[in-house]
């Protein structure tokens, strides 16, 4: 990736419903080799993808909680079971797996928390393979970014 690579990434980031002219302006290319590279960089995966940024307060989810997650076991077998399992719950909106003392790390959002009880209990906890979960609620979110930093 180049410079001119880079401004692509940082412009669509902004905004990724720039019109080739309009971005191929904003970096200072023309239209076709501008369309190119974008081709490009949607074929390297690089642009993995295109969405809308959406409220999830507005969608009426406005609880976020961090579930961290801690395995009966940590073998490929019992992350690609829970991995499998988890990929089921749409509240999950985040799943990473960890470094440290907890294994898993969700973020999950819910209406309120009745719901989030109804998702722990009914869905969560019936994974197999679960030894211990530890919720953390959020209060207000400090910084939430979209963009990668530019490089």
């Amino acid at each position: 990736m180049d410079l001119i690579d880079r401004k692509i990434v940082a412009a669509l980031q902004r905004n990724g419903r720039l019109k080739i002219s309009e971005l191929s302006e904003a970096v200072g290319l023309s239209p076709t080799p501008c369309a190119r590279r974008v081709a490009n960089l949607e074929e390297s995966g690089v642009i993995s993808g295109y969405s809308a940024r959406v409220d999830q307060a507005k969608m009426g989810l406005p609880v976020t909680i961090f579930v961290a997650v801690e395995l009966e076991r940590q073998s490929a077998g019992a992350l690609q079971a829970f991995e499998k399992a988890v990929r089921r719950f749409d509240q999950v909106m985040e799943c990473y797996l960890m470094t440290g003392t907890r294994d898993i790390l969700l973020r999950v959002v819910a209406e309120d928390l009745p719901d989030f009880d109804r998702f722990l209990e009914d869905r969560l906890m019936r994974v197999p393979g679960i030894r211990n979960t530890r919720s953390s609620f959020t209060l207000r979110t400090m910084i939430q970014r979209d963009a990668l930093p530019a490089c």
